[in-house]
């Protein structure tokens, strides 16, 4: 019998994240290991009046194709990848793994090779995001290979992921909703603010958000959510971060990662395990070395790291900041295929002014 927290999730997915119409194409993207979530979120589609199309997802096949295939096959993109970005109306990602190192041994420069096939993609996607004809949502099923990350068992795992999407309560629109109006008073005070700067044992940092709109992360692009971010000014941070957790990506773990930014750039970089991959991406692109992203995790009841980003950059008590892609939808310019998050606690001895005023202090907000 299939757990009855996966057909709420579902339903949170289609009727609140993304809010599908009648007639609409609905693109969901999943692995075959979340089979049980991607059948109920085909039937809500279908209960909404929407067209879903399902393209499934194999950790064996995505491995093959990144071993045996030479530069001019990972730089080929499907005539689909077109279409599919230029028509659907929004997107539903669902991520499990049996094996969150399967990519491990792959080269990073294949894998920025098969990043950037995808760029044309992203830009029409993106200048759709824009105009507000296009959404997306993406969430984790949980499985075996994320609760062995997560130093869990299933069972504690589907618990702690059930909770964190408000899947276990009554009404969890009711729930998500009363996340967007408290992160809309943040939201409303950060407003027509200019300098932020950013001090503790962890952390020494000064930004622009001059011109820039912080985003309310209330469920309705990453599930589950509780964040409020901005992309600073391009060319505006400056001074030294280094991160609590280990950085991952690509199923790699980067391990004691330290980021020196002058003038909005990262200008050094080190790390205690994994620093030759860390380096590599920040060598991407032009835009990899740009702070594209500064955030406050809200969501106290994630209270424990797992080594999942999607859960991780929310944690209540800390900040993350991204290298690489910007967000338009805040006024950030920076392109990029990287938009590599990195977690910083803020728990301890540590502050964020903004303009001079208190806004936050070892991990509470002060206003």
């Amino acid at each position: 019998m299939t757990d009855p927290r996966v057909a709420k999730l579902a339903n949170i997915l289609v009727n609140y994240s993304i809010k599908v119409q009648k007639g609409e194409w609905i693109l969901v993207n999943g692995s075959t290991i979340a089979m049980p979530l991607i059948v109920e979120v085909q039937r809500a589609i279908l209960e909404a009046g929407g067209h879903p199309t399902i393209f499934l997802q194999d950790d064996v096949l995505t491995e093959g194709f990144m071993r045996h295939a030479d530069e001019e096959q990972l730089k080929w993109s499907s005539p689909m990848d077109a279409v599919i970005a230029e028509n659907i109306a929004a997107t539903i990602g669902i991520r499990a793994t049996a094996n969150t190192r399967f990519m491990s041994n792959i080269p990073p420069q294949k894998q920025q090779t098969r990043q950037l096939s995808r760029l044309g993609m992203m830009e029409i996607i993106q200048k759709r995001e824009m105009a507000g004809d296009f959404r997306w949502v993406g969430t984790q099923y949980p499985c075996q290979a994320l609760a062995q990350e997560a130093d869990m068992s299933l069972s504690e795992f589907e618990d702690f992921v059930y909770q964190a999407t408000f899947a276990d309560q009554d009404d969890p629109v009711a729930a998500w909703q009363k996340v967007h109006d408290e992160q809309a008073k943040l939201i409303d005070w950060l407003k027509g603010k200019k300098l932020v700067t950013v001090k503790g044992p962890n952390v020494d940092l000064s930004l622009s958000i001059e011109g820039r709109s912080f985003i309310n992360a209330d469920g309705t692009a990453n599930m589950p959510s509780g964040e409020v971010f901005t992309s600073p000014v391009e060319d505006s941070a400056n001074g030294w971060i280094r991160f609590s957790y280990p950085a991952i990506n690509q199923g790699r773990e980067v391990e004691g990662v330290e980021l020196t930014f002058k003038d909005g750039r990262v200008v050094k970089a080190s790390a205690t395990k994994n620093e030759a991959f860390l380096i590599s991406m920040l060598d991407t692109d032009e835009g990899a070395r740009v702070m594209g992203e500064f955030a406050v995790g809200t969501n106290y009841g994630i209270d424990r790291f797992t080594k999942s980003i999607l859960y991780d950059e929310k944690i209540g008590g800390t900040i993350h900041v991204a290298v690489g892609r910007g967000f338009h939808e805040a006024g950030g310019n920076n392109m990029s295929m990287l938009h590599w998050d990195m977690i910083c606690d803020m728990r301890q001895d540590s502050e964020i002014r903004v303009d001079g005023e208190l806004f936050y202090k070892d991990g509470q907000f002060q206003i």
